[in-house]
């Protein structure tokens, strides 16, 4: 399938939009599902060593070079290797060890609010005025609605993990995955590079992999621990190749065809996918606190990107003349 063809009319556009979503929403519910058949760090790192090398073979095929040259490229894949690959999904798998990946997918929406808030901080470009503060507050408040501190407090305490909630250690890892993404995602923005993104991707794959290898020593998982089943093996095989390798190709030729402000919309797709396919899989649902924080972040990402998301409706539609 020629991806780049398939982005080139809004029909192809909606539609690799939709599998992407489909595909990355999933992707929550196999995590769910492998986690009780594999160590946290291990999953993911075994995932992304096997798509990495996948992603590099193809970069190696389609793009112009596929080594990193120079410090900056060198930093970037680094950089992307560490927050975006290694600390986001080691944080992800491990939270979602005590929460549904639909509550996961929620919280991980919050990632596009906490972008643009750590860009105002870090970058001298970019400022946070009243809306974009009011969208900041709003994204949070969604979390702290999902995290319903008050409703967790009932009980005997029994169950409990590092002294709180198995829920709130979820919910909190969670939102860690999401901060460590961002700040990633931003350390990245003033990097210059020629570097093609599947190349950059599969080396921070690679680079990712490995971190989540040392972390997973570091906390004396052992390979031993891994339960192989069908499950097993479909939960990881489906992580690699479809919302892993697959997935990644999708996103190359959806960032070339919209950019990243319109592709960011892909996350707050997929905790709607992750639902549906939890509920549908795994037999379970989400309850009204997490649709609620869904609403909130959702508004608070639109009052983020207010400006971005009408030029892309003016210029899509031919509104405001």
């Amino acid at each position: 399938m020629n991806l780049q063809k398939l982005c080139s009319n809004p029909a192809g556009v909606a539609g690799a939009f939709l599998l992407l979503a489909t595909l990355w929403g999933t992707s929550f519910v196999a995590i769910e599902a492998g986690l009780a058949y594999f160590p946290p760090l291990l999953f993911a790192g075994i995932r992304y060593l096997i798509a990495g090398v996948i992603v590099l073979g193809y970069a190696v095929f389609v793009a112009d070079r596929w080594i990193p040259h120079g410090r900056e490229e060198w930093l970037g894949v680094g950089i992307a290797g560490a927050f975006v690959i290694a600390a986001y999904h080691g944080f992800l798998y491990v939270g979602e060890l005590y929460i549904p990946g639909a509550v996961a997918a929620v919280v991980v929406s919050l990632a596009p609010v906490l972008t643009a808030a750590f860009a105002a901080l870090l970058l001298p470009s970019e400022r946070l005025g009243p809306f974009e503060i009011a969208g900041f507050a709003l994204g949070l408040l969604g979390v702290v609605i999902i995290a319903d501190p008050g409703g967790f407090a009932s009980g005997d305490g029994s169950g409990a993990v590092f002294g709180m909630p198995p829920e709130l250690v979820g919910v909190i890892l969670t939102f860690f995955a999401a901060v460590t993404f961002s700040i990633g995602a931003v350390l990245l923005r003033p990097l210059r590079t020629d570097l093609p993104i599947a190349a950059l991707q599969g080396w921070a794959m690679v680079i990712g992999a490995v971190m989540l290898f040392v972390g997973a020593g570091v906390l004396r998982e052992s390979p031993a621990a891994i339960v192989w089943s069908g499950t097993a093996v479909v939960s990881l095989a489906y992580l690699t190749v479809l919302s892993g390798v697959v997935a990644f190709l999708i996103y190359f030729a959806l960032l070339d065809a919209v950019g990243p402000t319109q592709l960011h919309l892909v996350g707050y797709v997929e905790p709607i996918v992750a639902t549906i396919g939890s509920w549908v899989l795994l037999g379970h649902l989400i309850e009204g606190e997490a649709i609620l924080g869904f609403a909130a972040i959702l508004v608070g990402f639109a009052a983020l990107e207010r400006r971005e998301i009408a030029a892309y409706v003016n210029t899509r539609y031919g509104f405001g003349g």
